[in-house]
């Protein structure tokens, strides 16, 4: 399985960054849930948002509910963060994580394979 982050980038704060996470590979055949987790220097990588394959239930991190978005294609087999009013402590490595199994998961032990990072960067 490989996943591929991309979206990052630099922006103000209040703007707008849509993450992209396409994955690829043969267990792709099974129903699977992906997580975006970020990681800021000096600081432990933490759960933002993850979605289901089985039922299509969305988790938010509490510091982004309201503000970030995350949906899936299927067809695609890409899943999406869009991140709206971008905070400069929203400025982080960003990853996609891939859990074999339908619903998602919290913790960042439960995910078996992850993307290489798109860094995001709020500055002023």
């Amino acid at each position: 399985v490989q996943l591929q982050a991309s979206g990052g980038g630099l922006v103000q704060p209040g703007g707008s960054l849509r993450l992209s996470c396409v994955a690829s590979g043969s267990v792709l055949a099974y129903d699977y849930a992906i997580g975006w987790f970020r990681q800021a220097p000096g600081k432990e990588r933490e759960g933002v948002s993850c979605i289901s394959s089985s039922d299509g239930s969305t988790y938010y991190t509490d510091s982004v509910k309201g503000r970030f978005t995350i949906s899936r294609d299927n067809a695609k087999n890409t899943v999406y963060l869009q991140m709206n009013s971008l905070k400069p402590e929203d400025t982080a490595v960003y990853y996609c994580a891939l859990r074999l199994s339908g619903f998602y998961a919290t913790r960042r032990d439960e995910y078996n394979y992850w993307g290489q990072g798109t860094l995001v960067t709020v500055f002023s």
